[in-house]
């Protein structure tokens, strides 16, 4: 039939990412777990229900951003030839994820759990930024 060959790519291209590299950046997820940290110490700081209440909201849907930049990085960005250079890249991930979800600053209004997230991105981003000299 003529119609596949008429609508196959007459180029096919590659590339390392999904995107043209320099989209991809942990500082994203940093950005959103220093959010939740200063989130945890307002709501420790202040008896308000009201108050309280919105905290905690604003604190899941930051941490639920926090995992989704993660996964990002996770899927996206870091291939096959990174995992095997840093073997603990993938327990990492997983712990971070964790960090931000149910048992972590999801579900924990603690500031020394956003505090956990955020030394967990900072070794992400540490290997993230060594493969970009790469």
């Amino acid at each position: 039939m003529r119609l596949p060959r008429l609508l196959a790519p007459r180029t096919v291209a590659s590339a390392h990412c999904d995107l043209p590299c320099g989209v991809y950046d942990p500082a994203q997820a940093r950005i959103e777990a220093e959010s939740i940290k200063a989130i945890c110490e307002k709501y420790q700081q202040n008896t308000d229900p009201e108050f309280r209440t919105r905290a905690l909201i604003i604190k899941e849907q930051r941490s639920e951003l926090v995992k989704h930049h993660l996964w990002v990085l996770w899927t996206d960005y870091f291939k096959p030839h990174h995992f095997e250079k840093y073997p603990n890249l993938h327990q990492l991930f997983n712990e971070a994820t964790k960090l931000a979800g149910a048992t972590g600053t999801k579900g924990s209004a603690d500031p020394a759990v956003a505090e956990q997230l955020l030394a967990k991105i900072e070794e992400i981003s540490k290997i993230f930024w060594e493969t970009k000299q790469g």
